[in-house]
This record gives structure tokens, C-alpha cells and sequence, in this order.
């Protein structure tokens, strides 16, 4: 896949100075280190406020396969990485890697139904804050497919889902009405959110009348 990245080699990192700031890092696969803040992660591409000195930051795009890790500033914490294979969410940790969630988080456990369109959490979100979950339980799409909320490895595309090039069942969100989803699955990392407004979960499948079963879903934020 061919990189998206459009600035020089001049300008890709932030001249030190002196002083301290706080950024997102991107670790790209040549080496380069990418200060910014990160936006979002999805349909494998990164969407990224790129550091130009001290004051101006431009917005980029870039493949996902072009990235190692994405280093996730929270206020000097430098633990919460991401990790380009652990399957496209923001922050967190590789499957073999414990949790690097902070600790006094708000919490909300739910019930997430593979017949419901979208699930309420109750939970209302603000433009780039980090969010994590924790997700069990199993959906039945139709009598022949159980899954758990990554569901199935290798699903084909289907353009009707909610997210085309996620598998069918796996656990995704939304925020307010938007239509711009994002994938959870059973990834423990950390996500940031790029809307404001009250947090949705639902399933990533396009005919729901034939699913049963659910997913339990605690949401730290």
C-alpha cells in the first residue's frame, strides 16, 4: 500500500528547545518519529495533526501498515503505545501485554444485544478523550456462526456493514448519530475518540433480525 504521507523529511519532528511538550509520537517503520496528535484510526488509514515547530500543526493522513506504534501522550504516562498489529485501535497494548489503563476511571458495565441496532451507554464523550473497554461474551449470526466480540478472523468484505472491512459481529461504536464508526472487538487498549456527544455500541453487521446472544461491556472513561 502506498504511504500517504505528504510533508518533507524537514519538519517531521519538533526542534527541541529547551522545553517539554506534549505530544502523540508516531513510530513509523523507516525509523521517523512523528510528533503531533493523534486523531483517529480507521479503514487503515491515521489521521494525524502533525507538529510544524513550536505553534502550527498540519493534518496528515498515513497507511497504517507504515507505522510500528503510535506513543499516546496522557499527561506524561509513556506506557500506553500502541502497537500497528494488535488490529487498529488507538493506544493499549499487543494480545500478550496487560492493560496500561490508568486507574480512577469512571466505569459502566452493559449488555450490548446482537439483535439491537445500537446500544445506549449512557456515557457521553468529548472530542480526544481516551476511552477504554472490556468486552465478553458471545453472538450467534444466523444458526451456523458464533463469535466472540473480535469475531470472526479473515471475514470478507461487505459493503452494507457499518464498517465494510471489519468482520460481521464483531463490537463496534459510534458517537451521537454520526455514521462515523469506529471498531472496539476485545481490544483492552486505549481509544480516543474523535466526536463529541453520547457514546453508542452495537454490533458491525448489516441484518440483525436472524443474531441472538450478547456481549457484556464494562466503558472506562
Amino acid at each position: 500500500m502506498t504511504s500517504r504521507r505528504s510533508w518533507g523529511s524537514a519538519g517531521l519532528l519538533i526542534v527541541a528547545l529547551g522545553v517539554s511538550l506534549s505530544a502523540d509520537t508516531l513510530v513509523m517503520r523507516d525509523g521517523e518519529r512523528v510528533q503531533g496528535q493523534l486523531v483517529s484510526v480507521r479503514d487503515g488509514v491515521i489521521e494525524f495533526d502533525a507538529q510544524r515547530g513550536f505553534f502550527r500543526r498540519e493534518r496528515v493522513r498515513v497507511d497504517l501498515s507504515d507505522v510500528t506504534r503510535i506513543e499516546i501522550d496522557q499527561s506524561g504516562r509513556a506506557d500506553n503505545n500502541y502497537n500497528g498489529n494488535s488490529g487498529g485501535n488507538i493506544g493499549g497494548n499487543s494480545r500478550n501485554d496487560p492493560p496500561s489503563r490508568p486507574s480512577g476511571m469512571l466505569e459502566r458495565s452493559l449488555t450490548v444485544n446482537a439483535s439491537e441496532p445500537w446500544r445506549d451507554t449512557g456515557v457521553t464523550v468529548r472530542a480526544g478523550q481516551t476511552i477504554f473497554f472490556e468486552a465478553s461474551g458471545r453472538v450467534h449470526g444466523g444458526p451456523s456462526r458464533q463469535d466472540g466480540p473480535e469475531s470472526e478472523r479473515n471475514s470478507p468484505r461487505n459493503e452494507a456493514r457499518p464498517i465494510p472491512n471489519r468482520a460481521a459481529g464483531a463490537l463496534i461504536g459510534r458517537i451521537g448519530d454520526s455514521n462515523d464508526y469506529f471498531f472496539v472487538g476485545d481490544d483492552t487498549g486505549a481509544i480516543r475518540v474523535r466526536d463529541s456527544g453520547r457514546l453508542y455500541l452495537g454490533v458491525n453487521d448489516d441484518y440483525l433480525r436472524d443474531n441472538s446472544g450478547a456481549f457484556r461491556v464494562t466503558v472506562y472513561y
